[in-house]
C-alpha cells in the first residue's frame, strides 16, 4: 500500500474529519424523526387532562384520565374520550404519547415505559415562575408552539408583583380557607399567588395546616377566600361556623372557582388578577 505514502501525514486529520461527517450524517435524520408530532395523546391525571383539553384539538387526544369525569369542570365536556386507569385500557387507545404529572400513576407509567411507550412526566410547579416552564414543557411534548402559553398580564420577567403595594402601606391579611379547616401557608404555590396579588398570607406556618378557630377569633384575617368544593357539606362545616362570620364580615369573604386551585396551569394567573381586583375594593 505504498500509494498511501504521500497522505500519511493527513491520516489523523482525515480520521477526525470523517468522524465529524459521520456523526453529522447520523444526527440529521435523528433530529428530523426523534419526536414526531403525536396524534394519539393519553393523559393519566386530572391536571394533564385539563392541559391537553386547553392546548390540543380533541381529535389528537386519544383519552383523558377517569378523573376528568370524577371532578368535572364546565369547560371540559364529559364527552371527551377517557380510559379507566388500567394498563389494558391505556394500551387499547394505542397512544403515541402519554402525559402525566410527577406524583401520579407511578406504577402505570413505569409499566408503560417498560413496554416502550413514550411517557412525558411534567414536574408540578410550586411557584408562579415555574408555571410558564410547565406549560412550555407540555407544548413542546405535544408539538405545539410555545407562543400558545399564557402570557401573565401585569407581571414582569424579574418577578415584579402585578399587585404591587406602595412602600409603607401594610398589605391586608388574607386567609385561603379550604375544606376540612385546612389553611394554606408559606412555601406553596398558593402562597405565591396571594403574595403576587399584593396580600399578606394570614397563615404564617409552612405548607397546608389545620386551622384553630380560637386562634382565628383572637387574630382574624382582614379577608377570607373560601376555596372548597360546594358539594362537600361536612368538609365545609368549619367555614360555615357563625363565629368566624362574626369576626370577618360577609363583605370580606370571597369565593373563586375551586377548580383553579386544584391544578396549577395558565388559569392560575386568573387567580392573581381576581385577588388584585378584590384587594383594590378593600381600600
Amino acid at each position: 500500500m505504498r500509494w498511501l505514502g504521500p497522505f500519511r501525514n493527513l491520516t489523523a486529520l482525515s480520521q477526525a474529519a470523517w468522524r465529524a461527517i459521520l456523526v453529522s450524517c447520523l444526527w440529521l435524520p435523528v433530529v428530523a424523526t426523534a419526536s414526531p408530532v403525536p396524534s394519539r395523546v393519553v393523559s393519566l391525571d386530572l391536571c394533564t387532562d385539563w392541559m391537553l383539553a386547553r392546548h390540543l384539538p380533541r381529535e389528537r387526544v386519544a383519552a383523558l384520565s377517569p378523573f376528568h369525569r370524577r371532578y368535572p369542570v364546565a369547560w371540559v365536556g364529559l364527552d371527551w374520550p377517557a380510559h379507566d386507569g388500567s394498563l389494558e385500557q391505556v394500551l387499547a387507545h394505542k397512544p403515541d404519547l402519554v402525559i402525566t404529572g410527577q406524583y401520579n400513576a407511578l406504577g402505570l407509567r413505569q409499566r408503560l415505559q417498560a413496554l416502550g411507550v413514550r411517557v412525558v412526566v411534567l414536574p408540578l410547579p410550586d411557584t408562579l415562575a415555574r408555571i410558564t416552564a410547565y406549560e412550555h414543557m407540555l407544548l413542546d411534548a405535544v408539538g405545539q408552539p410555545r407562543d400558545r402559553a399564557r402570557q401573565p398580564s401585569g407581571s414582569h420577567a424579574d418577578g415584579a408583583s402585578s399587585g404591587a403595594v406602595p412602600g409603607g402601606v401594610a398589605r391586608p391579611r388574607l386567609l385561603l380557607l379550604g375544606a376540612n379547616a385546612i389553611g394554606t401557608g408559606r412555601g406553596t404555590l398558593e402562597h405565591d399567588v396571594i403574595s403576587r396579588a399584593g396580600w399578606d398570607n394570614a397563615v404564617v406556618r409552612q405548607g397546608h395546616v389545620a386551622l384553630d378557630m380560637e386562634a382565628l377569633v383572637r387574630h382574624p384575617p382582614d379577608a377570607i377566600l373560601w376555596a372548597a368544593p360546594q358539594h362537600a357539606a361536612q368538609a365545609n362545616r368549619f367555614g360555615s361556623h357563625p363565629v368566624l362570620h362574626e369576626v370577618v364580615p360577609t363583605s370580606r369573604w370571597m369565593r373563586s372557582d375551586y377548580w383553579r386551585w386544584q391544578c396549577p396551569g395558565p388559569w392560575t394567573w386568573d387567580l392573581v388578577e381576581q385577588l388584585v381586583a378584590w384587594r383594590n375594593t378593600l381600600r
